[in-house]
């Protein structure tokens, strides 16, 4: 029997963050956040136009629109929901000073667990939109869990 080793490169925080500081990249995250509502009404508006958009009237058209449009309604109402707790918990991060990598992480795991989620939604794949959106929330608890329990003395 013939073994085989593969090495694969070692990607670091810091790597992966592009060289922006800490504070750059929570509030930066925020920002992305507050981009990725909106990423679902994109495939809301092509829906409506599929389904005969009324100008006059575009929320009543929600019982005509195709399945996929239905869910990213859905998907962007959530993305409010989740917004703003994670809003107050980066901020939180923010003001008491955190700089540790596992912040990084919640902030960067956080903003691509909301696109996934959206994708995974619009695409009707529960169980992958179920795990991103437990990532997202556990990106929330982490940043509320360590800027609460690492507060500057």
């Amino acid at each position: 029997m013939v073994m085989v080793e593969i090495s694969l490169p070692q990607i670091t925080v810091s790597q992966v963050t592009l060289g922006l500081s800490t504070p750059q990249i929570l509030l930066g995250s925020i920002a992305a956040a507050a981009l990725l509502i909106y990423f679902p009404y994109f495939f809301v508006v092509i829906a409506r136009f599929q389904a005969g958009m009324d100008f006059g009237a575009p929320r009543a058209l929600f019982d005509k629109l195709p399945d996929y449009g239905k869910r990213a309604v859905w998907a962007h109402q959530n993305s409010f929901e989740t917004f703003m707790p994670y809003t107050a918990a980066a901020l939180t991060a923010y003001v008491t000073g955190q700089t540790s990598e596992s912040v990084v992480l919640a902030a960067i795991a956080f903003v691509i667990g909301r696109l996934l989620f959206s994708l995974f939604y619009i695409a009707n794949v529960p169980p992958l939109r179920s795990l991103s959106f437990g990532i997202g929330s556990a990106a929330t608890i982490s940043l509320f869990y360590t800027s609460l329990t690492h507060l500057p003395t």
